[in-house]
């Protein structure tokens, strides 16, 4: 007569296992976001940067649509004043 012993070892480790993926995917989409959004940080500190350096050599009016939409500044004076102390 064999006797033979079933354990539920195998379900315990396939949820674990379960678990530790959903927890594993949630933060690499988590880390991958905020990337993402310093990203687009560093990228709009770049264009206003770089716009200031354009407008200081050239004050054109397409400029001027650049930076009022980057920095929401209304005035062109607000925004030269602004420039001056970027570019320095």
């Amino acid at each position: 007569m064999k006797f033979e012993l079933k354990t539920d070892n195998e379900k315990f480790s396939k949820s674990f296992f379960n678990i530790f993926g959903t927890f594993f995917i949630f933060a690499i989409i988590i880390i991958f976001s905020d990337i993402a959004l310093k990203l687009g940080t560093i990228s709009r500190h770049y264009q206003t940067y770089y716009s200031c350096k354009l407008l200081v050599v050239e004050k054109s009016t397409s400029n001027f649509k650049k930076l009022l939409k980057l920095s929401k500044i209304k005035s062109k004076q607000r925004i030269l004043e602004f420039c001056k102390e970027l570019v320095k």
